[in-house]
């Protein structure tokens, strides 16, 4: 069959497309000939199409069971349930690859399909900037990581099989979500790179830019936040984030893309930042690229890491060393007409945002240095070195408690000036609570005082109550909550939501990480264990077949006083093809804590190593980070993104103690 050979060839049209996308709009933007600026779009859409044929084709190969596709053979096997080979597709490094190109070509879609309200030249210049990234993936892919490579004349009976690790629901959801936040990266990146050809700098670009950085902010969220769920009850060990440099290289672009979104709306409202805004995000997507370059490069060893060729990673630090060097470069030759000076008082909106950046900023340098330390360090020839949680904790847990000081106070002050002490009155009572609360929360939940929970608890309630005084205050100017529902800016709904979250999301690390209950046992059955308020009681062992695995079983019955309470499986499973072992644990999930069971080794006689585990709030960290991409969500379907001119008494307004001004 030459199914596979159609989806190569997509492939290389995709490639060819995306040169033409990449030259003719600049052709037609320098020479002012509107026919090249003109097919931008139609150009975007026919890369968007052929990428899309070319990934239905792998799909069907995994589907069909082709192993004469090399892909398919070393990622696939005919016992592998039907779903797992859906996923299979992007499990590996040529096929993730090509999920992470198809996504780029589907942003450039729909920047062509939701850019009525920009001026074609500027759209042109997007999508031609978005047409260059794409060349240097694709070029990646068709000549160091071709997924359609036949293994021909004897291609095997049957395939190895799809790493154990991604034989779970949480990797159908996780990367594709994960890349739609990297990837949309590029399409910030695109207009700041558009911007600068153009010098268009004013605060235009910023608000056509602005929705788009939102919305690839709030897939990075859900991204990680499932990665990290993932990792919680997949791996066994009972962690939510473990400072792994993969981990990192996710977490780095998404504090970029924090700062981005602030920055953003200082350049929108006030045209100011500018330079901030153009640096974050170049660095925003050219993060996300290092991240690729982490990932798949080999430098790192990393249940999370794809490939292990260091000829690839060439290639992609390459592509960044371009990139970088490329967008830096233009940003010195525009250097001139960037900076606009402005006037704002230290007590104002906007210094609160900029020292909201500034925090943001020290972050992601902190956790980049950290994680790159050890690398360059063996570059060097100074052996093998590690940087573990520690550090990062050192660093990321004081620098929060900084961010959040500007969180409180940024959304009640006012643009250029806030110099009524009324406007912050009310906070600096409800520090005074909140500290209170802080002190009194862990005696009250585990009956001895923990500062380590006092602080973070004291932090999400601050910020907690410091966004319920915005909301009234907000609601208030409309005459009450129920008549500002319909008025109050989505904007401003979603950054309540996001703010919320972040409080949620502290208040359950704080809690998780200060009393979390472990047990590492030996157990057999009929053998009971105490774990908090509950009898934990090993009732039975089995030996149970999967559709690809063999695994045993427990059964443990969780007792509160004589009542059985719950009952939960874990499983050791050892997979057919492979012979891979893997833990899947078995939770008990609550809203207040989860109580978590894995089976370790077997230590003979019957008896299994097991650990127990009571993990208070751990569902809060996901919850809240639910709540901010939700917030990002609604923020993008604010109306004033839609407007095909900027109101340019937007600055004026910040004159005016309006609810437009204090949005």
């Amino acid at each position: 069959m030459m199914v596979p050979e159609i989806g190569h060839f997509a492939l290389v049209l995709a490639f060819a497309i995306a040169i033409c996308q990449s030259v003719f709009p600049l052709y037609g933007y320098f020479t002012d000939q509107r026919g090249f600026v003109a097919t931008a779009k139609p150009l975007a859409l026919l890369q968007g199409l052929a990428l899309l044929v070319s990934f239905i084709v792998l799909t069907y190969g995994f589907l069909a069971h082709d192993f004469t596709v090399k892909y398919v053979a070393d990622n696939s096997n005919l016992d592998l349930p039907w779903y797992f080979r859906m996923s299979a597709v992007w499990g590996a490094h040529e096929g993730s690859l090509l999920l992470w190109a198809m996504i780029l070509a589907f942003w450039g879609v729909a920047v062509a399909l939701f850019s009525q309200g920009i001026p074609q030249k500027m759209s042109s210049l997007v999508l031609a900037v978005m047409g260059m990234i794409a060349v240097g993936f694709l070029a990646f892919m068709l000549f160091t990581s071709n997924p359609f490579v036949r293994i021909l004349p004897f291609a095997p009976p049957n395939g190895a099989d799809l790493n154990p690790l991604l034989q779970d629901p949480g990797l159908i959801f996780h990367p594709p979500m994960l890349y739609m936040g990297y990837v949309g990266l590029s399409v910030a990146f695109a207009f700041a790179i558009a911007s600068l050809i153009s010098g268009e700098l004013d605060a235009k670009w910023a608000r056509w830019s602005r929705p788009w950085t939102t919305v690839a902010w709030a897939f990075l969220t859900l991204g990680i936040a499932l990665g990290s769920w993932w990792a919680y009850y997949e791996l066994g060990w009972g962690g939510w984030w473990f400072w792994d440099p993969v981990e990192n290289a996710s977490l780095i672009p998404w504090l970029v893309a924090t700062a981005l979104m602030h920055s953003l709306a200082v350049s929108e409202k006030r045209g100011l930042f500018r330079s901030w805004t153009l640096l974050l995000a170049i660095a925003g997507f050219s993060l996300s690229l290092l991240g690729t370059f982490l990932v798949r490069s080999g430098v790192l060893t990393s249940v999370h890491a794809f490939a292990n060729d260091p000829e690839r990673g060439v290639f992609i630090l390459g592509f960044l060393v371009v990139v970088i060097g490329g967008s830096l470069t233009l940003y010195a030759l525009r250097a001139g007409v960037v900076s606009k000076p402005g006037q704002f008082d230290w007590i104002s909106r906007e210094s609160f945002l900029l020292f909201n950046n500034l925090v943001l900023t020290v972050m992601a340098v902190s956790v980049l240095l950290g994680t790159l330390y050890p690398l360059l360090v063996d570059t060097l020839g100074g052996g093998k070195v590690s940087v573990g949680p520690p550090f990062f904790n050192a660093v990321f847990v004081p620098m929060t408690a900084i961010l959040v000081s500007g969180m409180v106070f940024g959304p009640l002050s006012m643009w250029r000036k806030s110099d009524d002490p009324k406007l912050f009155r009310p906070l600096i009572v409800t520090l005074i609570v909140s500290v209170l609360a802080g002190i009194a929360w862990p005696v009250i939940y585990d009956g001895e005082f923990a500062i380590a929970t006092a602080i973070g608890t004291a932090l999400a309630a601050w910020l907690t109550i410091g966004t319920l005084i915005d909301v009234v205050r907000k609601s208030s100017i409309y005459g009450g909550f129920r008549a500002a529902l319909g008025r109050v800016e989505r904007g401003t709904v979603g950054m309540w939501l996001a703010h919320i979250g972040v409080a949620v999301a502290i208040f359950g690390v704080a809690v998780l990480e200060n009393h979390t209950e472990h047990r590492d046992l030996r157990m057999g059955v009929g053998d009971t264990q105490m774990l908090g308020p509950y009898d934990v009681r090993l009732v039975d062992l089995q030996v149970v077949e999967g559709p690809n695995y063999v695994a045993d079983r427990a059964i443990f019955e969780v007792y509160q006083g004589e009542t059985l309470y719950k009952r939960v499986m874990p499983e050791k499973r050892r997979y057919n093809a492979s012979g891979m072992v893997m833990t899947e644990a078995s939770i008990d999930t609550g809203f207040t804590r989860d109580v978590y069971i894995a089976m370790g080794e077997p230590l003979g006689g019957g008896d299994w190593a097991v650990r127990l585990s009571i993990k208070p709030f751990v569902n809060w960290i996901w919850a809240g980070a639910f709540l901010m991409g939700l917030g990002g969500f609604v923020a993008i379907t604010d109306k004033r993104y839609r407007r095909r001119e900027v109101d340019e008494t937007t600055t004026d307004s910040a004159k005016k103690p309006t609810a437009e001004a204090l949005a």
